[in-house]
Formats: C-alpha cells, structure tokens, sequence
C-alpha cells in the first residue's frame, strides 16, 4: 500500500487565509512532505491565517498529527511566525486493508492452516514455482 499524501492549496483572492487540503495518507514517515508546505504557506503574506485541514484524509496517523503540531510550534517559536490551525475528524481515519492483510500473513504462517486455494494452470502453460513458506 502506498502511503502518499495529496494536497490541494485554497488561497482567499484577499490574500489572508490558506487552506491546505489533505487527502491520501498522513503517516508518521511521510508527514515531513507537508512541512514545507506549511512553511510557504506562512510566508505568502505577513499575518496570513493558515488552516490544515484533515478531514478528508484516508489515513491519519496520531505521531503525524502529534509531529505536524510539533513543526508548526517549532516554527512560531524560531520565526515568530502566525498559528497553524488544524482541522482534524471526530476519529482519525485507518486503513481497514492493512489490518485485513497483516492477519491474513499471520494466518499463512500459523500451522495447521489451509492453503489459499490456487487457479489451475492454462494447458501448455509452465509450472508455477511454489513459494517458499
């Protein structure tokens, strides 16, 4: 599964409020790809409000947010800069397939398991190698 965030950028014709827009998967690893964007954001006007927004967001992991508040603060902090504000869901969104996927590994280690059922070969077809297991 690929973990890539997507960001849509709004900027008000008056130059006084950006919204970032976050949709795809916000993990503790790729949250690093928005920092620069907030950055810029901050930087477009003196005073500008910026707003990440997260509700339409897949995947939301609870370190990103924590490490994406964390940046933001950094920054006041560094550069005296305006808040971030963040917009997050009630319940912060997982991936309902990655729990499926990881029990399905589970289960094909486990002894005494079946084996998933096979395609039968197409006629004059080459073997398939079994994997190793």
């Amino acid at each position: 599964m690929h973990h890539k965030p997507s960001v849509l950028v709004q900027v008000d014709l008056d130059g006084r409020h950006v919204r970032l827009v976050v949709s795809g998967c916000v993990t503790e690893l790729n949250h690093r790809a928005l920092c620069p964007l907030v950055r810029r954001a901050r930087t477009l006007v003196p005073g500008i409000a910026v707003v990440v927004d997260l509700t339409t967001a897949h995947h939301v992991e609870p370190a990103a947010v924590d490490l994406l508040r964390w940046a933001a603060d950094h920054e006041d902090a560094v550069r005296g800069t305006a808040a971030v504000d963040f917009v997050l869901p009630d319940e912060l969104p997982g991936h309902g397939t990655v729990t499926t996927l990881a029990r399905w590994a589970d289960a094909r280690h486990r002894p005494g398991t079946p084996e998933p059922v096979r395609r039968a070969a197409r006629p004059g077809a080459a073997p398939r190698p079994r994997l190793a297991g």
